[in-house]
């Protein structure tokens, strides 16, 4: 009986560590990557997404936004990667940029980056939005962009952006989601809001499963390759359309001009033609 207390014991304890490290692992690798259902403060979160300057480059389908700082390289690769991806099923990708504020003393944004956030606050222009993403930070100036610093407006502007995401945050907090960049909210095939902390790539397959959009993008096929320009040969270089030569009739056509040979060497010369052979005489 002492050997069966002994021997379950064990098989409880092992038990309970199977138990937790299976736990761990679905938690580790898989449960923290889900997105969150919002289910209480969806009204809330829905008009302040509305109520946001977001930017996007068009189309008509349903919206998914994605929230986020110039510098974060995770948003970044989500828009590199992904967002093709979600264009392809029909989804169109609303972008709201902001300007971090000061954190423990320290500024983690640049004069260049406020002035752009207000601007683009204010404009919405997604052409510029693309300039300044495809610039390197360092190389950004914001030319020929009024400053936000110094300009009560325009600060003002640059304060409802933090004032948005702070609003936002803590309203995702209380869902149960925690803070990280980009913050992606969409709402999934039967309607219902979700709403990632997308710093890790290995979220990102939960929005494509719930959007119905590709893992991948197909590259352009032989037939979408444009066509060359007319005049133009496919190598590009041009080509020019002449007109026939037809010589009217009883009209003596031009005499022939000698060409100069040039140093590049004799001209190949052309193949004569094969003379007919009858009775072994040669016509000249």
């Amino acid at each position: 009986m002492r050997r069966f207390f002994i021997w379950s014991a064990l098989a409880a304890v092992i038990g309970l560590i199977l138990a937790g490290g299976g736990y761990w692992a679905y938690w580790t690798y898989y449960a923290r990557f889900q997105p969150v259902l919002i289910a209480t403060h969806q009204v809330e979160i829905q008009r302040l997404l509305d109520e946001s300057s977001w930017l996007s480059a068009g189309g008509a389908g349903e919206p998914l936004y994605i929230i986020g700082y110039r510098d974060s390289a995770a948003m970044q690769r989500y828009e590199r990667d992904e967002v093709p991806k979600l264009r392809a099923a029909g989804i169109e990708a609303r972008i709201v940029v902001f300007a971090r504020p000061d954190r423990e003393g320290l500024t983690q944004s640049t004069a260049a980056e406020r002035a752009t956030v207000a601007e683009l606050w204010l404009t919405r222009d997604w052409a510029l939005y693309q300039r300044w993403t495809a610039t390197p930070t360092s190389a950004w100036s914001a030319a020929g962009i009024p400053a936000a610093d110094g300009n009560l407006a325009r600060s003002a502007v640059v304060e409802a952006g933090r004032a948005f995401v702070s609003r936002l945050s803590v309203a995702l907090k209380q869902e149960g989601l925690g803070t990280g960049y980009p913050l992606i909210v969409w709402r999934d095939r039967e309607g219902f809001m979700k709403a990632c902390a997308c710093n890790d790539s290995r979220s990102w397959a939960f929005i494509r499963d719930d959007l119905n959009a590709p893992d991948r993008v197909a590259p352009p096929t032989a037939g979408e390759v444009a066509a060359p320009a007319p005049g133009v040969t496919p190598e590009g270089l041009p080509y020019p359309t002449l007109p026939p030569l037809a010589p009217a009739e009883g009209n003596t056509p031009p005499a022939a001009t000698t060409a100069t040979p040039t140093p590049a060497g004799p001209a190949t010369p052309r193949a004569a033609p094969q003379a007919t052979k009858q009775d072994d005489t040669t016509f000249f």
